[in-house]
């Protein structure tokens, strides 16, 4: 594989970018014609690239000496070719100096913009191996096993490039592959202001001008356009470049950014597009050398006229020093020359700005996730994987100082500090950092000094307290990365005593796996490596029954060198890989099965299992799953034009897949896609632990949904339906090793939303299936009310379920919405069909437990089964009034802010279903509703206008129901008079006997429970449907319960009190002579008393006459009773309230008190002797407050 790669990459601490070559030249060069003249010729072409191979057709084949000058500018120094040939000839020199430039301009593109079409972070997106990277490799020694290599990065048109590079992040939106796969740069949506777009277009506007080549460096100049608001202005621009990649870039733009500015894009496209235009020489030093004293004194001369006030001072300086025999320059052999290109020692890496690489992740970390900077964040992990992919030492160094960066955040120690974690998006961050770093050293063909450096660095990462877990404040319950038992008994000890795992450790861990196993180089080096056929039978731990090759390693950690080899160029032997541990699930799949069978009928018995996976594939940090779908997709996504445009702002054009054949298959019948929905469901379906903590539960729902949005982008014909239906079998069957089996464990991770994707994938085509699977799954245990011998499987967990039922279930909420939405599915499916509809009822009903979910389903159901253009479906009807009386029943006796809106709700369904169903309701209504819902929500609805309009209902039928609503009321009013009875009342109005039976319910319960408010509110009733005597009476019922201080003049009783004593008074004299004692009794406030006396004077009483009475017409007198008791009343509460309010009085009251006064005098004159009493009462004030000398003269000022 060595000799297929581009390069290899740099360990972590190398990490200056190297400076342009100065090494010392001294070899004479070979004379020739003269050191003028263009770059090349019709023999040559100066088409370097794939992507000028095909925009420029050459109508003969390469010469073998351009062929040689190529293989000899990637991978030699130059320095190196003159040490090993004493002679090298000019034309030699001149070739091996033209392709040592850059070739791909998808490499410029890289440097220059971020990727234009996202796949999710840290998904590599588009089709790789598609677009002809793997296509293109077909034999040779360039895969990590010593087989084909899944094809170099440095070949192929620009246009393939970059279907080939595919999309890494939805960040920073780009158009850069999109321009490539244009081909003729013509702009695009979405990435008009990035470095790459706006270089192209400077260059196909003929802004590039002065091209120059000397040696390994290459200078010209770009001219900016006017713009609206600033000139036009022209930059330098001067790159070196050393075996085909650029070293070094300096513009006079001034830019200060990780990426290329479109200066130095537009000169590099011009070398890449335009060689033949380019004046090419070879280094100075080898101009140098031809020219004789004379020539080199007048060269030195003038270039010093030409930039005295630049270089004078420095021609000057080495002048002395060259003068000097002394001096360091002459101990030194040879002079620096930059355009000689690099030495033998000097690292070969494109130039990268390491400062504003750190400067960039220090801003974007300090906006603590505002303005976008999470997208930019996952933009820079999405460089690294293109850099990974394109087999760029600088994506381990890039990583490495955004690791620095983030280590760095001052928010580590602040979270540490409060014990508070990190947010969901800077937790993501820290997950993807970790798996890139599991990604890079897990490099096929890193060297070991590269891996033992990074290891150092992981570890000391790793060992820094601020560090964040892998899984957040808890312990990690997840086994080691080597460990390829992933049921091992060790897993079972107490999470206090496992080891700190930050998200650094399955790197660390990642260090020790290596490639060399001969099994695994066979199995990623053909795809014909089958066992022999005499070897088949028996067992085998190498290959399945028919010979495939199996690798039986820690399914996360097989992965993880499936993502490895994709990420760093190897396709095919990824996919190779990637089949041999779908063979293995096969297998362990199957052996699971057979051990069931043997255990099923104990199993069954217990009704729950102990045996679960602790370590889910989905939600795993290294997320298995999610790895081997998209590596297997990717090779059947079908890529074209639009699908690589960038579509603006709007979402993404989904995907298109074809199956394609999986190479080497033995019947041929295979495709990469049906693999990639099997393995998708194996690992969804997978039964396993919830974990611990907020964060790793949200993660598996996280990653769930992930992955079933993948799912959904697949068109599922004949062959992906079968493979559909095959497993979905297959996990019903499997037992305590599913999430669908027939045995769970109590706290294994519910498929609700796995099942919602089977029910409506597998639907149309086998219906009963689809049922099956979802009924299956509506199954929640953890809230079962008893834990059964299950829970013994993983004894430290039922410590927690005290004393709340559920504090280890963080995502409970969203677990029972998913339930919820996938008992919606089914109802919405099971439209019209009884059977079904009742089957998922009974389902809803004995898992769903939260009643504010069940009552939206019975919302849903009833919106789907009462469409507005067409007649109601009964079925559905009927299921959501169930569901509606489930939910009453749920909530009866428990709190419930929704409770009304509930039991509105439920009559409106009911009618909706009809009479029978309103019926139901008032007949059961003690199950259902409170008394007060009954009467005053319930039984008030049913008998309202609209609602028999609403059922056209006939006499028979509305005096039914009127009658189940009266018994209602009745009983409801036994029950709960206090709240009940005016409904009741109001509800038998029109039947007399009810009516007098509601009354009498009144009138026993006056004396007992019910307050004086509720009864003076009855009575209101009372006298407003013409009962003024039975009003009078409840009237008087409910002045005994009342008790009103001498203070209390706004108490709120004081308007019934007032229309009590109307109301007698209009009755008549023994009516109003009945009242007055309850009054005088209740009643301490002097200013009531008096407004109640003033009124019973002014009419006479008996005016509202009443058949069978007399009345005298006459009014009554103060003097005689009963007004002469209320009077007395009124005189003494006066008296009385005088006292108290001088007890505490202060100035600013005694202009209120003495209008109090003036209006206890009018109530005084209202006896006959009341002017002596009033002057007695003044004259006591006088003498006993005779030290409020202040007030008494007031008082002696209004009353003598």
């Amino acid at each position: 594989m060595a000799d297929g790669r581009r390069e290899r990459e740099q360990p972590p601490h190398h990490l200056s970018a190297p400076p342009a070559s100065k090494r010392p030249c001294l070899r004479p060069a070979p004379r020739g014609p003269g050191p003028g003249g263009l770059g090349g010729g019709p023999g040559y072409g100066g088409h370097g690239s794939g992507c000028s191979a095909s925009r420029y057709p050459r109508s003969s084949p390469e010469s073998l000496l351009d062929c040689a000058a190529k293989a000899v500018a990637e991978k030699w120094a130059f320095e190196r070719v003159e040490e090993r040939f004493e002679r090298i000839p000019e034309p030699v020199q001149r070739r091996i100096v033209y392709w040592s430039f850059p070739r791909n301009e998808k490499e410029i593109c890289m440097y220059s913009s971020f990727q234009c079409r996202g796949a999710g972070s840290g998904e590599d997106g588009g089709g790789a191996a598609a677009s002809g990277t793997a296509a293109s490799g077909t034999g040779g020694a360039g895969a990590p096993g010593g087989g084909s290599t899944g094809g170099t990065a440095g070949t192929g048109g620009a246009a393939g490039a970059a279907a080939a590079s595919g999309g890494s992040n939805g960040g920073s939106t780009g158009a850069a592959a999109s321009a490539l796969a244009a081909g003729n740069g013509t702009a695009v949506s979405g990435g008009e202001g990035l470095p790459f777009r706006r270089g192209i277009r400077l260059l196909e506007t003929g802004c590039v001008e002065n091209v120059l080549q000397v040696g390994f460096h290459l200078s010209g100049t770009v001219t900016e356009p006017a713009a609206s608001s600033d000139p036009e202005v022209t930059h330098k621009v001067a790159i070196s470049f050393d075996r085909c990649k650029i070293t070094s870039v300096t513009c006079g733009c001034g830019n200060r950014d990780i990426f290329y500015c479109a200066h130095v894009v537009a000169l590099s496209l011009y070398r890449i597009r335009k060689p033949d235009q380019v004046k090419l020489r070879l280094p100075i030093s080898e101009t140098l050398f031809q020219m004789n004293r004379d020539q080199l004194q007048k060269l030195v001369q003038y270039l010093i006229t030409a930039h005295h006030t630049e270089v004078l001072p420095t021609a000057q300086k080495l002048a002395d020093e060259i003068l000097s025999s002394n001096s360091q320059i002459n101990q030194v052999h040879g002079a620096p020359d930059p355009t000689a290109g690099a030495s033998i020692d000097d690292d070969n890496c494109w130039h990268l700005d390491e400062d504003q690489v750190r400067e960039q992740v220090k801003q974007f970390l300090s906006q603590g996730g505002y303005y976008g900077s999470g997208k930019q964040l996952n933009s820079m992990f999405a460089k690294v994987r293109e850099m990974l992919r394109m087999r760029d030492s600088n994506g381990a160094r890039m990583l490495t100082l955004i690791t620095e960066q983030f280590m760095a955040d001052p928010r580590l120690s602040l979270w540490r500090q409060q014990g508070t974690g990190m947010t969901d998006k800077c937790r993501q961050l820290w997950d993807e950092l970790g798996a890139l770093w599991v990604c890079v050293v897990l490099n096929p063909h890193c060297k070991s000094e590269e891996k033992a450096g990074w290891l150092k660095q992981l570890k000391k990462w790793g060992d820094m307290d601020v560090c964040p877990l892998e899984d957040g404040n808890y312990g990690s319950e997840l086994p080691n990365i080597t460990n390829a038992l992933p049921q091992s008994n060790m897993l079972a000890q107490d999470s206090l005593s496992r080891p700190r795992r930050t998200v650094f450790t399955r790197s660390m861990e990642a260090c020790d796996l290596h490639w060399q196993d001969s099994h695994l180089q066979r199995i990623i080096s053909s795809d014909h490596y089958v066992s022999p056929s005499y070897q088949r039978e028996g067992e085998s731990l190498l290959f399945n029954p028919q010979g495939l090759p199996l690798w039986l390693d820690h399914v996360p950690t097989a992965c993880a060198r499936v993502d490895a080899l994709r990420s760093h160029g190897y396709p095919r032997e990824a996919l190779r890989l990637a089949v041999a541990i779908i063979n293995t699930l096969r297998l362990q799949q199957q052996r699971q099965m057979d051990i069931y069978k043997h255990q099923k009928k104990e199993l069954l018995q217990r009704g729950l299992t102990s045996t679960t996976n602790l370590e889910g594939w989905v939600g795993h940090p290294l997320d298995p799953i999610g790895c081997l779908f998209t590596t297997l997709t990717e090779t059947c996504r079908i890529e074209d034009e639009n699908a690589m445009m960038d579509l603006g702002e709007g979402d993404p054009r989904p995907p298109s897949y074809h199956h394609v054949p999986v190479w080497g298959s033995t019947d041929g019948g295979e495709s990469y896609l049906a693999l990639a929905l099997e393995v998708a469901l194996m690992g969804m379906g997978q039964q396993r632990m919830m974990p611990e903590g907020l964060y790793a539960q949200d993660k598996v729902c996280r990653n769930e949904e992930q992955i079933v949005a993948k799912l959904q982008e697949l068109e599922l014909d004949d062959i992906l339906v079968q493979t559909l239906r095959k497993q979905a079998i297959q996990l019903l069957e499997a037992g305590p090793f599913s999430g669908l089996g027939e045995v769970i464990h109590r706290e294994s991770v519910p498929m609700h939303t796995f099942a919602k994707y089977l029910f409506t994938a597998v639907l149309p085509h086998d219906a009963d299936l689809a049922y099956k699977l979802a009924l299956r799954a509506m199954r929640l245990p953890v809230l079962e009310s008893s834990g059964g011998s299950g829970d013994m499987g993983h004894p430290h967990h039922g410590i927690s379920i005290v004393p709340s039922r559920y504090p280890r279930w963080f995502t409970l909420g969203h677990l029972e919405s998913q339930q919820c939405e996938l008992a919606s599915t089914m109802l919405t499916a099971a439209k019209g069909d009884m059977l079904r509809l009742r089957t998922v009822l009974e389902a809803i009903q004995k898992n769903i437990h939260s009643s504010s979910l069940i009552f939206k389903l019975a919302q849903d159901a009833f919106k789907i089964a009462t469409p507005a253009d067409n007649p109601p479906d009964i079925t559905l009807l009927n299921v959501a009034l169930e569901l509606g009386l489930q939910v009453m029943r749920m909530t009866l006796s428990t709190l419930n802010w929704r409770r009304r809106e509930m039991v509105r709700w439920l009559v409106t369904c009911a009618t909706e279903v009809g009479l029978r169903a309103l019926v139901s309701i008032l007949q059961s209504w003690y199950t259902l509703f409170t008394p007060t819902e009954a009467t005053s929500i319930v039984a008030a609805t049913v008998m309202s206008h609209n609602t028999i309009l609403r059922l056209s209902l006939d006499y028979p039928q509305r005096e039914e129901l009127a009658s189940c609503a009266r018994t209602l009321a009745l009983q409801c009013a036994m029950k709960d008079p206090q709240n009940c009875a005016l409904s009741a009342l109001t509800l038998c109005e029109k039947d007399h006997i009810a009516f007098e039976t509601a009354y009498q319910i009144v009138i026993d319960a006056a004396s007992t429970g019910m307050t004086y408010s509720q009864l003076f509110t009855i009575a209101r009733y009372m006298e407003h449907r013409g009962y003024p005597l039975r009003s009078f009476k409840l009237a008087s019922l409910a002045m005994t319960h009342l008790n009103l201080a001498y203070n209390q003049d706004t108490h709120p009783a004081i308007n019934d009190v007032l229309w009590a004593c109307a109301l007698s008074h209009s009755l008549g004299k023994n009516e109003l002579a009945a009242i007055i004692p309850l009054v005088v009794k209740s009643v301490h406030c002097a200013t009531v008393l008096s407004d109640i006396l003033r009124r019973c004077t002014m009419t006479a009483p008996g005016l509202a006459g009443i058949p069978g009475r007399r009345n005298s017409g006459k009014l009554m007198s103060t003097d005689k009773a009963p007004l002469r008791q209320l009077l007395d009343a009124t005189v003494s509460a006066y008296i009385n309230t005088t006292h108290s309010r001088l007890t505490h009085i202060s100035p600013r009251h005694y202009g209120e008190f003495i209008e109090f006064l003036s209006k206890a005098r009018e109530t005084f004159l209202l006896a006959q002797d009341g002017h002596i009493q009033f002057a007695q009462f003044i004259d006591n004030l006088k003498q006993i407050y005779k030290g409020k000398k202040k007030l008494m003269m007031l008082v002696r000022e209004r009353f003598g």
